[in-house]
Order: C-alpha cells, then structure tokens, then sequence
C-alpha cells in the first residue's frame, strides 16, 4: 500500500512552468520605469511619419487651418514647451524619490518607480515633443502657398499638448496623494494582502504534513550562478525536471535569502551525474540583485517593518505613523492565522515528492512583524499597547497549532 497521501492528478504537468516563466519573462520586461515612457515615445515617432504621408494621401481634412509658416511655428513652440516641462515632472519625481526614501524607506521607492500615473504622464509629454519634432521635419523651410501642410498631423500634436496639460494636472494631485504615509503604507499592505491571496492557491496544493521520503541513492550539489536574493522559485520546472530523472530537489533557502556566488543553492537527490544541475536550478529559481513582491511575501513585511522603525528613531519620533504600519501587519497575519500549516514538499502527478521547499512558518512572519518594532517601541505609549491589542484578537481568531506561538508573543512583549 502506498504511504503518500491522496493527491489529485496534475493535468499536463509541463504547461504550467512554462506559463509561470513567461509571465516572469514579461513581468521583468514591463516592470522597469523607463518601459511605458518608451513605448509613447516609439508610438510618437512612428505616428510623426506616418501621418503627414496619410496627409498627402488621402487629401487634407481641413483640421489645422493655417500655412506651412504656421504650422512650423505651432510644432517649434510646442517641442520646446514640452521637453522643458518634461524636465519638470522629471524633478518633482526625483524629489519624490528622495523624501520616500529618507522619510520611509528606501525600500518603498520600488513602489514609486512602478506608479503607472508617474510613467504615462513622462510618456506623454516625451511623446508630444518627439512627436511634434518629427512632424517638424516633414515641413518644406522655403515657406510658400503651395507648400504641403501636415494638418491632420498639427492638429494632432495640439491635441497632445491638451492631453499633456491634463496628465500634469493629474500628476500633480496624484503625488502629493503618494507621498502621504498613509497612502504608502496603504500601498505596501494592499501589494502584500494580494501575494498572500495568490500564494495561498499555491499553499493550497502542499501537505500539511511530511509525507514519506523514499531513499535515493547519490547526492548532487547544485550552486548558485550568481548573487542575488531568491526572488521566484518555479517549483512546477524543478519538479518536471526531478521527475524525468527520477530525483527529488531540496531548494536549501527560503525565498528572500542571500545567497552568495557558489554557494550551495540546492541539493538534489538521485542519480544525477549526467545532468547540469546548476543550470536546470538557476533556471527555475530567480536570483536577483534587489527584493521584489514577485513571490517574496516577507519583503512586504520588511517595508512595512521599516517604516514603522524609521518612525520610531529619535530623529523622526513619530509613533503615530508606526502604529500605522502595524495596523497593516494586523491585518496581514489575521488572514494568515486561521490557516494551518503547511510544508513544502511538491509532490507529482503520482504522488511522489519532487521538490522540497522551505517555507516560512507564521510563528517566523509573527516574528518579523512583532520583534523589531517591539524593540525600538518598548518606550513609546502607544507601540506596545498597541501590539499587545493585535496579538489578543490573532490569538482569538487563530488556528489550534497557531494559538502558543501567539501566546507566547503576548507574554514576551508583555514582559
């Protein structure tokens, strides 16, 4: 009789590792800021060419009534306005970054650089001025009756200077909604309660408790190609790989760890001497130079720790903006508390563990949220009665096994 608990057949076992590594290929593509200014800028300049072509084409549709002269000075006034505004909003954000960084944390700037608003409205303004240089050169400099004029393409670039006059406005109202604390810790708790939602159906596929570990004869090392912090691990490829050569890997880190150049990353468990282990690992498990939300649910709690001990430093003193932060925390661990555990042993569309994870416990998350915010708060008046108040509701809603970790918090920090 099998001793590996019931599980539910894995459909197509090798479709979901490759949609997992597109849309982090995607993710990593789209994420930086510079992505959707460029994409406006590359759209302005195609549409510079191509539309006083569609002029000449089709005939002129009478929308910018004026001569070559005109036109040349409406296109000249705008490119100038707009890439010195541009340089503008490029400041302001610049600002923004500084004061997020030394008020907050250096770790919340992430969330400005992924602010959509910021990029589209540096995208439109880069857009106008490209747009309204390419038109530009498209106008005889011997201005004359006849000389064809890009009308549809003036009128055009006017409406892009209205767009850009309201993605200012909207700009401006927006950033100084952002660099409210509320708003970003709101943003933070809000970026962390979504990869608990999407972790949680991941979780949802593990054993509660360790199954059966078969002996595999033979033990390879595989090492990390790089530094970085494990920021996604594909445990869909590690276990497709496992199972076509009938092993098992133990992925040593949990995610958010360093993990130094040559060092051990994974030990897999097997026959395994004709195959590359290290780059199979590095292939499914992410290593990158800076923390991200892509799985790491305990960099939300590193942000959310962070401000709350940037507030409570004496040059700061401001306890109110700590407790906060721990209202987020709160309610974090309130969605997290009434789960059991769960470890991480991958199993295969036959039952057979793959791959070994180590996750996080809650007893570790309570942990990271409480410790260090109790240590620098233990003067404040409102820091540990506050703690004190979510430890008491966590321990009412919390599971069975969860309920002496939580206890045993309430009378450490009531100590």
């Amino acid at each position: 009789m099998s001793t590996h608990p019931p599980t539910t057949p894995a459909p197509a076992p090798t479709m979901r590792p490759q949609v997992d590594r597109v849309r982090r290929r995607l993710r990593l593509i789209f994420e930086p800021f510079w992505v959707v200014p460029a994409v406006w800028s590359a759209s302005a300049v195609s549409l510079g060419l191509a539309l006083p072509q569609l002029d000449a084409a089709i005939g002129s549709p009478l929308l910018f009534q004026g001569s070559a002269d005109s036109a040349r000075s409406v296109l000249s006034t705008t490119s100038g306005a707009m890439i010195s505004v541009t340089g503008l909003v490029f400041s302001i954000t610049i600002v923004v970054l500084q004061l997020a960084s030394s008020q907050f944390s250096p770790r919340v700037i992430a969330t400005f650089l992924e602010d959509r608003v910021t990029q589209h409205t540096l995208g439109v303004f880069v857009a106008s001025f490209l747009f309204s240089l390419t038109v530009l050169r498209s106008i005889p400099d011997a201005g004359g009756m006849d000389d064809a004029v890009p009308e549809l393409a003036v009128t055009l670039s006017f409406l892009l200077v209205l767009g850009a006059v309201a993605m200012f406005l909207a700009f401006i109202q927006h950033i100084t909604q952002s660099i409210a604390v509320s708003t970003v810790i709101r943003r933070v708790g809000a970026q962390t309660r979504d990869l608990l939602v999407r972790s949680k159906e991941r979780r949802a596929t593990l054993p509660s408790a360790v199954p059966e570990l078969p002996d595999l004869k033979g033990q390879t090392v595989a090492v990390a190609r790089r530094s970085g912090y494990i920021d996604a691990i594909n445990s869909g490829l590690l276990r497709n790989c496992a199972l076509e050569r009938g092993t098992r890997v133990e992925v040593l880190y949990p995610l958010g760890s360093f993990v130094a150049e040559g060092a051990a990353l994974a030990m897999v468990h097997g026959p395994s001497a004709d195959s590359d282990w290290d780059e199979l690992v590095a292939s499914a498990v992410a290593l990158r130079a800076e923390r991200s939300m892509e799985q790491d649910m305990t960099f939300g709690f590193r942000r959310l720790v962070d401000i709350a001990e940037r507030a409570l430093s004496p040059g700061v003193n401001d306890p109110t903006t700590a407790v906060q932060a721990i209202d987020e925390l709160h309610d974090i661990l309130r969605r997290m508390v009434g789960d059991p555990s769960v470890v991480g042993v991958h199993l295969d569309h036959d039952g057979a563990p793959r791959v070994l994870t180590q996750e996080w416990t809650f007893g570790q998350y309570l942990d990271l949220a409480v410790d260090e915010i109790a240590h620098w708060g233990k003067t404040s008046l409102q820091i540990p009665r506050r703690l004190q108040e979510m430890l008491t509701d966590l321990a009412v809603a919390a599971h069975d096994e969860h309920k002496p970790v939580v206890l045993a918090k309430s009378h450490e920090i009531g100590g």
